[in-house]
């Protein structure tokens, strides 16, 4: 029989908020504590979701001989620190995406995962969602014949402030790590995370970070994809990918609810997807899955892809000049 893995969750965010909120979906799976840096914050987010145990700091979370596994739900810059601290405690570890702020950071977290025979994995969550598990059925089966061309974009459009997450340098703001991930790794799903040729665009706004982006990736054969991203300007969202027979169709891709086939111009499936949960429960289903087979990593996103991911993003921040102040 399966074991139910008791899930600790780092931060109180709004991404943590409704990763637990999910867990009530997950049939392998519980929430049991959460940790913040104060104990007023964890004792009402463990209010709030009946949550056993609440702690004043990280470090008392991950020491918790209880947990299983770690959610890392805090803003990007502190997932190398986290995700440490938790498997040097001996936990498996989901962590939010962008895995790292950059590749060395992240090859460091992969080599102790190895070295360590500790479960790790980057909570793509669109990976695991029933509509995308079609689409990569559909194309596995051949149905829109040799896939040429991708098509994706997420964007968004925030007020105006420089001290905030996202137009804040200090805090690793920018479309490309908090937007531009969702695209990058649709691509990366598709064709692979190792295009032969980058060209890339971007406006550094005032506060000296990415506002918004343009991507295109040749794979070779004639096997290109096209992104885009924006946290100052809305964006449709969208995602199609076309083969040599037709081609798919998935509006707000990174949550998605749906996806269209449509072969020979005529529509030949639409799947819908009529799920309680928000998105979530998936990511955390598979971990559970992964635990209980005594998987390291998950084969639906590797480690190797994710790091593969995150060099991409490197090289396309290089192409800008845009480097952290804390790099």
């Amino acid at each position: 029989m399966s074991k139910k893995i008791k899930w600790g969750i780092v931060g109180t965010g709004w991404i943590s908020d409704q990763f637990v909120a999910d867990l009530q979906h997950v049939t392998n799976g519980e929430g049991y504590a959460v940790g913040s840096r104060n104990i007023e914050s964890a004792t009402e987010f463990a209010t709030k979701h009946h949550i056993a145990q609440a702690y004043g700091s990280y470090e008392e979370l991950v020491q918790d001989s209880e947990v299983d596994a770690i959610y890392i739900g805090t803003p990007h810059p502190f997932h190398k620190e986290n995700v440490l601290a938790a498997l040097r405690a001996g936990k498996a570890v989901l962590c939010e995406k962008p895995f790292t702020v950059n590749s060395k950071e992240l090859e460091e977290l992969i080599s102790y995962a190895r070295d360590h025979k500790l479960f790790l994995m980057e909570a793509m969550w669109t990976r695991f969602l029933p509509p995308i598990r079609q689409v990569r059925e559909w194309i596995h089966e051949g149905r829109i014949g040799e896939v040429k061309l991708v098509k994706a974009e997420f964007g968004f459009r925030i007020d105006w402030n420089p001290e905030g997450r996202l137009l804040n340098p200090e805090l690793g703001g920018g479309a490309l790590l908090d937007a531009g991930i969702y695209p990058v790794s649709f691509a990366s799903m598709v064709f692979g995370p190792e295009p032969e040729h980058v060209w890339s665009t971007a406006h550094i706004g005032e506060t000296g970070v990415d506002e918004t982006f343009s991507i295109m990736l040749d794979y070779g054969k004639g096997r290109t994809a096209m992104l885009n991203g924006a946290v100052r300007l809305g964006l449709t969202n969208e995602a199609y990918i076309h083969g040599t027979k037709g081609y798919i169709h998935i509006p707000s891709f990174l949550n998605s609810t749906s996806a269209t086939l449509v072969v020979d111009g005529e529509e030949a499936q639409n799947f819908q997807d009529d799920r309680f949960s928000t998105g979530y429960a998936f990511e955390a289903e598979e971990v559970g899955r992964c635990l209980n087979e005594g998987l390291l990593e998950s084969s639906t996103i590797s480690l190797d892809e994710s790091l593969g991911i995150m060099k991409l993003m490197d090289q396309i921040r290089s192409q800008w000049g845009l480097r952290y102040p804390f790099e």
